[in-house]
């Protein structure tokens, strides 16, 4: 049965996002059919503006709608401690488990040759600046577990070095290969526990 052009092009849409095939777009664009007209508006207008509506925070790069987002504008956080992640998942999932009350850094991302993402396309040389503007004391390595995860570290690591700050790596209740934000809140309090200097 051939279905209508439109029903075709939102489920081609829907095939775009990570994890929906195409029965899963299907399932989706039948479901907003028989959605009441006035939601459907709603759901339209919220993906219009979501581009328009977020940007990045002016010195952490975490997701935001104003210019700097809730975390570094909260004056009871440590702001000696920075917290180094891939994502805006990360720090959702370090914020979850409630055991860290520093700042973060989100990188939008990890070292991936293969994927031609070079430390120029992250935030990389903004931490350095952070770092060198003086008041953070540590500097927390959070990114993931994989290849990526563990150069980009290193990469960091290497471009702290000299800077008067203490560099620590997320401790090993991660297992190697897993993402921050799939862990549970248990496993990453522990983790910002036993992290530990990085040499």
């Amino acid at each position: 049965m051939k279905l209508p052009k439109i029903v075709e092009d939102v489920a081609s849409s829907f095939e775009k996002l990570p994890g929906i095939g195409r029965r899963s777009a299907l399932r989706l664009a039948f479901y907003l059919l028989r959605m009441p007209q006035r939601d459907l508006e709603m759901f339209g207008m919220s993906l219009t503006n979501l581009k328009k509506q977020t940007k990045l925070c002016t010195i952490c790069h975490n997701l935001t709608d104003s210019d700097q987002c809730t975390v570094c504008s909260d004056q009871s956080r440590d702001n000696s401690l920075v917290c180094v992640v891939e994502s805006f998942q990360d720090v959702i999932a370090l914020e979850k488990s409630g055991s860290y009350k520093g700042l973060y850094h989100v990188l939008h991302g990890s070292i991936s040759p293969l994927n031609n993402v070079g430390p120029e396309e992250l935030f990389i040389d903004t931490l350095i600046k952070r770092v060198k503007s003086g008041g953070v004391k540590e500097v927390i390595l959070s990114t993931n577990t994989s290849l990526e995860g563990e150069a980009t570290a290193l990469y960091i690591k290497q471009a702290l070095d000299g800077c008067d700050v203490i560099i620590t790596r997320i401790g090993r209740g991660l297992p190697t290969g897993v993402e921050i934000e799939y862990a549970d809140e248990v496993t990453l309090h522990q983790a910002l526990l036993t992290r530990r200097a990085v040499s």
